[in-house]
């Protein structure tokens, strides 16, 4: 429960805001801009801070940034790092998933890649409580739902 301190210091959320930005690619343009600029947000300041945060990423990965805009005009933000689908294509090294899920099969990829893909997912919020098994299962379902098939070792 929140204590009376903590009420009284909260500062009213005008906004919030998902975006998907490639690393350290923020600039004050579309669809950065436009998004932040309608609640007059410093948008220097985001795009420095940004850029700071997703450096160690390779230039053109999607991160998926959530802005919490107040009233006062400033903000904060929480980078994630890129999606499992965008991962699983990579490693399968294809475009798209299959057309057909479980009747065609895209691409396929190792045990190996799936457990890489855990071990960077593990460090998000949502899943730094999950066991390494369950992320992996999980992985292992959204490759099914694209057509990606796991097999246990690639020749």
């Amino acid at each position: 429960m929140s204590t009376l301190k903590e009420i009284l210091t909260r500062r009213p959320v005008a906004a919030t805001i998902r975006l998907t930005v490639p690393a350290g690619e923020a600039r004050p343009m579309p669809p950065v801009g436009p998004a932040l600029g309608q609640y007059r947000l410093n948008l220097m300041a985001f795009c420095k801070d940004f850029n700071a945060r997703t450096q160690k990423y390779k230039k053109d990965t999607p991160m998926s940034v959530t802005v919490t805009a107040f009233k006062d005009n400033t903000f904060e933000f929480t980078v994630k790092s890129p999606s499992v689908t965008w991962y699983l294509k990579k490693a399968a090294g294809v475009e798209s998933g299959s057309g057909r899920p479980g009747h065609e099969v895209a691409s396929t990829i190792g045990l190996k890649h799936v457990y890489e893909i855990a071990k960077v997912k593990q460090s998000d919020p949502y899943c730094q409580y999950m066991s390494l098994e369950s992320i992996c299962k999980s992985i292992i379902g959204t490759a099914n739902s694209m057509g990606i098939q796991v097999v246990k070792a690639l020749e």
